[in-house]
């Protein structure tokens, strides 16, 4: 059948993102000799250099995953949990009804960074520099930034310049909005994740201490206070109106770490479909199955009423 999406055929592996330089790191590592787990990790570091209004290093990471070699199924849990200032107190004595969608006090731990360390160090072969150094190169020396993402800078320009300031130096350089389809660079991230290579390789040659090195860096580190010190200090404008503090921590950072679970399961039709457990919103998706387990879906065309 004709299709517009591309058929990957091979006899090697393949890796597949949002973003072929994601993609194309992936590839680079399995060429090299690494697993589908180191493919992963540096996929995901270089996405969230190319796809900033998408992926983020404060962000989250759900993962489903089979190891051939330990042959089991798990769920990786990178949902960072809300920090503990965060209560229905604090935010009343704020004045607010409703937590805001945006801004500092929506924040929770970041998750991202973590969850990658910890497939690295658990099932991966290489080092934070294999994984850490395409993000580094692409937030060095820039890349053609997509206009989707042009396009988002833009029509939040005018807020940023006015109410986030610090973002704006980075996604507004100039006062200038970066044009679609030109390097776009990211210094201060890529000095970031320099200084943190600088520290996991600081403690020797050993692959795992260097990544809990990497991890120490960052929620027990520089970033950790570097965080601390803005929340504490920065007023930010949020979709509630006003400007608010954050109430993320340092030891928020320090306490928390990404995890492993067993997934959830149900047996639809022949096939046993997992997902992750109720932190995310995976049960759902088992319960409609549930719904229709006893409907002859097969028996309808996927155009008719039925």
């Amino acid at each position: 059948m004709f299709t517009t999406r591309p058929e990957i055929l091979g006899t090697f592996g393949v890796v597949t993102s949002t973003h072929w330089l994601a993609s194309a790191t992936g590839m680079s590592l399995l060429e090299r000799g690494g697993n589908a787990f180191d493919a992963c990790a540096a996929s995901a570091f270089v996405l969230q250099v190319v796809e900033p209004h998408l992926v983020g290093p404060a962000g989250e990471v759900p993962a489903i995953f089979y190891s051939a070699r330990t042959g089991k199924l798990e769920v990786l849990c990178g949902q960072g949990t809300t920090p503990a200032a965060a209560t229905l107190e604090r935010y009343r004595a704020e004045g607010l009804k409703l937590i805001p969608g945006n801004g500092l006090l929506a924040t929770v731990i970041p998750g991202a960074f973590d969850a990658w360390m910890l497939l690295l160090r658990d099932h991966g072969t290489m080092r934070v520099r294999d994984v850490l150094e395409p993000a580094i190169y692409y937030a060095q020396h820039g890349h053609a930034l997509m206009p989707r993402i042009s396009n988002t800078i833009a029509g939040l320009k005018d807020f940023f310049e006015t109410h986030w300031p610090t973002t704006a130096q980075v996604y507004v350089p100039g006062g200038k909005v970066p044009e679609a389809r030109k390097l776009f660079r990211n210094p201060a991230l890529a000095r970031t994740w320099t200084r943190v290579l600088k520290e996991a390789e600081s403690v020797g040659a050993d692959r795992e201490r260097q990544i809990e090195a990497a991890r120490d860096a960052f929620y027990r580190g520089f970033i950790a206070e570097e965080i601390d010190r803005f929340a504490r200090n920065t007023d930010v404008m949020d979709e509630s109106g006003t400007t608010h503090r954050g109430v993320i921590t340092a030891d928020d950072l320090a306490g928390w770490s990404a995890s492993y679970d067993k997934p959830l399961t149900y047996d639809y039709h022949g096939y046993t479909v997992a997902k992750a457990g109720a932190w995310s919103q995976g049960p759902v998706f088992l319960q409609t199955l549930a719904l229709l387990k006893d409907m002859d879906l097969a028996g309808v065309g996927p155009n008719s009423v039925e």
